[in-house]
């Protein structure tokens, strides 16, 4: 077993204590975490966003730091912002929550798009500027961040800039019966069994994870299929943009951790196939006559996807 199956399964089999699902979910999100980028948690309220965000942020062992979203918030809520210390005559910068390895964004179209945008120098650059001066955040940065599609009241749709942003839009669904039983017979207890989950790895793992997925190998035949299928997106007159190339990089690298996870050296074009869909989710802007149409976003992929033939691959490592 490699260091990334040792470690994503410890991940996850400590996040299922309190998270009923599809374990592919957790490994969607550890495929992001591993291959350096961040994850939109979309999904109707009560469906275990949250409780699945701090799960894995617990379980990792590194810093954490959450932030709920409201309209009032400030982008100096999340940044930090430099105090006046009288007896020393000068200002002190106060680091703010995004100071932290695993950073949990609760509800983020409730905040406003000046404090959204804040993020979007965290999440891209690994820093933040505050009065000119910039703070480096700590590595590995993680962001979490959680949505829920279906209220409009109070809230603001995140610009495209913000989405292009992260690595995978992952919705969870409703659980089945028998995990529901689960979920409600686990609240018998005074505390939420959030609570009870323990840091299984350290940040060694989780550097060592990273450095281990990068070097996955990607076949010529499998690269040309994701770019061919990229490609696709910006040829459908029913788009009005396609996927960008920070997609096709964003789809490369997350199919490398994937396939890591799933203890193998190399990536094959199901890898590329099944999470188009996750990378693709927030990246495809629709004309406005395929709106007008009720074409969904999640349908068109699926068709582009089966349009682009598969390789002819066999693997050689």
């Amino acid at each position: 077993m490699t260091k990334i199956q040792e470690t994503s399964k410890k991940i996850r089999d400590e996040v299922c204590k309190v998270f009923k699902g599809d374990d592919d979910t957790v490994h969607k999100i550890l495929a992001c975490f591993f291959s350096g980028g961040h994850v939109l948690l979309e999904d109707v309220p009560g469906t275990g966003k949250t409780v699945l965000a701090k799960a894995i942020a617990k379980a990792s062992g590194l810093s954490f730091s959450r932030i709920q979203c409201t309209p009032d918030l400030m982008p100096s809520d999340i940044t930090g912002s430099s105090v006046w210390i009288p007896s020393e005559n000068k200002f002190e910068f106060r680091a703010g929550p995004v100071q932290s390895s695993v950073l949990l964004v609760d509800e983020l179209n409730r905040a406003t798009p000046r404090t959204q945008s804040a993020l979007l120098e965290c999440m891209a650059e690994g820093q933040i500027s505050v009065d000119g001066e910039k703070h480096v955040l700590p590595k590995p940065f993680f962001v979490i961040c959680t949505e829920n599609p279906v209220e409009s009241e109070g809230t603001f749709p995140l610009p495209e800039a913000q989405k292009d942003r992260f690595m995978m839009c992952v919705s969870m669904g409703y659980p089945t019966e028998a995990d529901e039983a689960e979920i409600i017979t686990a609240q018998k207890c005074l505390t939420h069994p959030v609570e009870n989950i323990n840091a299984v790895v350290s940040k060694d793992d989780i550097i060592s994870c990273m450095e281990e997925a990068v070097d996955i190998h990607v076949d010529e035949a499998v690269l040309k299929y994701l770019i061919d299928l990229t490609r696709e997106t910006r040829k459908d007159s029913r788009i009005a943009a396609g996927v960008s190339p920070r997609g096709s990089v964003a789809l490369y690298k997350a199919c490398q951790a994937y396939a890591a996870i799933k203890g193998r050296g190399f990536v094959t074009p199901e890898d590329i196939k099944h999470l188009a869909k996750y990378v693709f989710r927030k990246r495809l802007i629709l004309t406005t006559d395929s709106i007008l149409k009720s074409f969904s976003v999640d349908n068109m992929i699926s068709e582009l996807i089966e349009r682009v033939p598969l390789p002819d691959f066999k693997a050689h490592i």
